[in-house]
């Protein structure tokens, strides 16, 4: 009793001081900025409206920091003022112009909204895009605002991310600095909606059902009401028993949502697709760059390092820098960044990035102020729980390593020797394999760290395992999946997860039994059909022996002494994912009748060796 009194206690304390801190925060703004609201006209005519906050002090020039978005500017209205500015409190008291902006089509924006839309390489003079939208914005700015000192700066997390990235193309000569912080990068294989060609259904249904309803015309919020409304609490029962994306359409969307038509009429990674990865425009970048992400990011974790990656690969006069945490979607900028779901970090690793990283970063190129000089990435690594700096990402310093599958669950760095090795089990789409333990309410942030047990008790999910490992084992980078597998449908995904095993005297940490917990450090899905290449889709042939390789997003992670090293292996990642009928046919065109139980195998023989692949760090 004690002690639940002393927890009460201090959530109302922490509450408290929460609260406190917004009125400071909101009063700050109040007493330090005047908000002026603009319609800025781009090259072909249409406004996009803007929320400018400039310091009242003129006793000096500011640069501007820009942040576009999709989610609205709010509140609206020359007297209603944000509670804070900025990514977190300590930048407003740095003194900028912060300035916000509705994005085409959307809120109060004129013209048409569309996702991730497509950059233009056409000549005309009026035609728009993206960054030709942000170079109008910033052209505009440095013609029209008071106090400005010439320099802009550029940032966003998630969707404002991809707005942030596309100023790194035809970029406007002001722009000095740009942060894409989780951004979108690619829709298709690994942000947001789908995975290596699987729909991700839970995600993709709930963002859409509100984000995807068009609007009849500028409008704030407060006018906008979405018609599709899920009561139901358990999320896991509502998409069972609603189906395929087919009938979730059918039922809840018909044509209303554009994304949705887009995805029936673009289930193959064509040029609809390709066309809106932002990555493929990076070959000239100008302004520094500092791409942050988490690498326990539900969904954009993806975006993060093939954004870096390829302004590494496309720009090679760039000047940027990668920092990444163990963090969640934007929890560098909105916790303190000690702990996630079970995980403890041990360290304030989002005030560590706020201190060291996003305020000296925009300060220095912004304004000339500080000494800037961070590695080229810097990443927090979990298990041992410490910041770590290197001259590239991945590090030099490592080693190519193999894991094995083996007979009898185990998991080793040597190849089976048989011939005739396999693990085999059955896969029911009617009781697929749920993506997280306990009453799904929502796709939790913390999925991506949680205790994995829930899953490895079922008979359709492979579990495989090392000894306890003799000394510490850190992987850097991607991980590379190497699966020989069969089944006796025509069709198939494969969910491979990478756990750290905790050993079982494993210490409780603040009364939570962390004896043999199943940490997931990476979970990844790929769509069998697509394994020979994702422009078209192919069946599996049932009984043959079929390579399905495909890599997972980067991780950085210890497994530390005593720990062990497990792979699950599943074909269903639930509401998470959308099922697969296990029967080759055209996308979005199963129903629930479609679905069909099938045997698949995992193979670990000397012809067909199952194994994942990655860099193990050298100290």
């Amino acid at each position: 009793m004690k002690n639940t009194i002393s927890y009460l206690t201090l959530s109302l304390l922490c509450a408290s001081q929460l609260h406190a801190q917004t009125a400071a925060d909101s009063a700050y703004v109040r007493d330090h900025y005047e908000k002026t609201e603009v319609a800025i006209p781009m090259r072909d005519g249409k406004k996009l409206f803007t929320a400018i906050y400039s310091p009242k002090d003129k006793s000096k020039k500011y640069p501007v920091l820009l942040n576009r978005t999709p989610y609205t500017v709010s509140p609206y209205g020359q007297n209603d003022y944000k509670k804070s500015l900025g990514n977190f409190p300590a930048m407003m008291r740095e003194g900028y112009i912060f300035v916000y902006q509705d994005v085409r089509g959307k809120w109060m924006s004129e013209g048409d909204f569309e996702d991730i839309r497509p950059t233009t390489h056409s000549k005309d003079k009026k035609a728009i895009d993206e960054s030709t939208d942000t170079y109008d914005a910033l052209d505009w700015l440095q013609k029209n605002l008071k106090n400005y000192n010439g320099k802009a700066g550029l940032y966003g997390i998630s969707y404002p991310g991809f707005y942030s990235t596309v100023g790194l193309v035809k970029t406007h000569p002001s722009l000095k600095a740009v942060s894409p912080q989780a951004p979108v990068t690619d829709w298709y294989i690994g942000d947001d909606f789908h995975h290596n060609g699987v729909l991700f259904l839970q995600d993709a249904f709930t963002f859409m059902s509100t984000f995807g309803v068009p609007r009849p015309k500028p409008i704030t919020p407060d006018q906008f009401k979405s018609k599709i409304q899920i009561k139901e609490a358990d999320k896991y029962n509502f998409f069972l028993e609603a189906g395929t994306a087919r009938e979730l359409k059918e039922k809840y969307f018909g044509d209303s949502v554009q994304f949705w038509n887009d995805l029936f009429k673009h289930p193959d990674y064509d040029d609809f697709w390709k066309s809106r990865v932002i990555t493929n425009s990076l070959q000239e970048v100008k302004p520094a760059v500092m791409v942050v992400g988490g690498f326990f990011d539900a969904e954009d974790a993806y975006g993060t390092f093939k954004t870096y990656q390829s302004i590494e690969d496309k720009s090679k006069k760039n000047n940027s820098i990668l920092v990444a945490g163990p963090w969640y979607h934007g929890g560098w900028v909105r916790a303190e960044g000690n702990y996630l779901g079970d995980i403890q970090f041990e360290k304030k690793t989002s005030i560590t990035y706020q201190e060291q990283f996003e305020q000296p970063f925009f300060k220095y190129h912004l304004k000339g102020e500080g000494n800037f000089a961070p590695s080229e990435a810097n990443i927090f690594v979990s298990g041992t729980n410490e910041w770590k700096h290197f001259e590239q990402w991945p590090p030099k310093n490592t080693e190519t390593k193999k894991l094995y599958f083996q007979p009898q669950g185990k998991l080793g760095f040597d190849k089976v020797q048989r011939t005739d090795s396999w693990d085999e089990y059955v896969t029911d789409p009617n009781k697929p394999v749920p993506h997280q333990g306990g009453l799904i309410q929502n796709r939790t942030r913390e999925y991506m760290v949680d205790d994995q047990r829930f899953a490895a008790s079922r008979p359709d999910v492979m579990v495989y395992q090392t000894e306890p490992l003799t000394e510490d084992l850190t992987i850097v980078g991607p991980i590379k999946n190497f699966l020989k597998v069969s089944s006796t449908g025509t069709d198939a995904d494969y969910v491979v997860k990478l756990i750290d095993v905790y050993p079982n005297d494993a210490p409780s940490y603040q009364g939570k039994t962390m004896a043999g917990y199943q940490m997931m450090v990476r979970g990844e899905i790929m769509a069998g059909k697509y394994r020979n290449g994702f422009e078209k889709a192919q069946p599996l042939t049932p009984g043959m022996v079929e390579k399905v390789n495909f890599e997972m997003p980067d991780v950085a992670h210890t497994f530390k002494k005593g720990h062990r090293i497990m792979v699950q292996v599943q074909n269903s990642w639930f509401p998470l994912a959308e099922r697969n009928p296990q029967v080759f046919l055209a996308p979005y065109t199963a129903t629930k009748a479609d679905f069909r139980k099938a045997t698949q195998r995992i193979f670990h023989d000397v012809n067909n060796a199952t194994y994942i692949e990655f860099a193990v760090l050298q100290d």
